[in-house]
């Protein structure tokens, strides 16, 4: 008896990190391009292979109620092969300024649970984070994670939600998506030349074809 209190206690404290306010980990870019009001025209291609790695900005609006601030200046969603791996909330730091870390994680708590913090704010070694950002606090299970990290710009904060199974696959597709850009480079560029070389070969031609005739000594 005591064992299930203790499980459904914690369970109570865990919080539910399936999703950001109302954007589900997991959904589909026509969804979450719906619940934003963002046009599927204005999402990003960041690359096409080995998978397609799409991003979808959004600015939140504050409500029409007037004591209502809105304090993530934009939520950039990210997507691997249609599908939303990856949350970056960027908040505005006019709306943060004068709380302290300790009020952030308190107020993302309510919603996701007891937060797990380092022992002293570290500086984050993920490769897709600045360097100077700082680890602040983490959320956590088994399905999916996120992280409060501060910049010493400002400073600001940012709250960054990712779907683990996803995220490794995601992440290893964006490194050889680089590494293939890198790889094919030269020959790009050598393509590019050889375009514009035949354009201006092509005009001059067209140029002398009309001059020719008229050409008077």
């Amino acid at each position: 008896m005591l064992l299930a209190l203790s499980m459904t206690q914690a369970s109570a404290w865990a919080g539910d990190l399936s999703k950001y306010r109302t954007y589900q980990l997991g959904s589909h870019l026509p969804a979450i391009s719906k619940q934003t009001g963002v046009s599927l025209a204005q999402v990003k291609v960041l690359s096409s292979r080995p998978a397609l790695i799409q991003e979808l900005a959004w600015r939140p609006q504050p409500s029409n109620a007037p004591s209502r601030t809105e304090t993530a200046q934009e939520v950039v969603f990210s997507f691997y092969n249609g599908e939303l791996f990856h949350i970056v909330v960027n908040y505005d730091r006019y709306e943060t300024e004068g709380l302290t870390t300790e009020d952030i994680v308190e107020s993302i708590s309510a919603s996701f649970g007891i937060a797990a913090k380092p022992a002293a704010a570290v500086k984050s070694t993920q490769g897709r984070y600045s360097d100077q950002e700082e680890l602040l606090a983490q959320w956590q299970d088994s399905q999916y994670s996120f992280e409060l990290l501060r910049s010493p710009f400002g400073p600001t904060y940012k709250l960054i939600g990712s779907l683990k199974s996803l995220e490794a696959s995601a992440q290893a597709a964006i490194a050889e998506s680089a590494r293939l850009d890198d790889k094919e480079a030269p020959q790009r560029e050598a393509d590019q030349t050889a375009r514009e070389n035949e354009t201006e070969r092509v005009k001059l031609e067209k140029a002398r074809l009309v001059n020719k005739p008229k050409f008077r000594p």
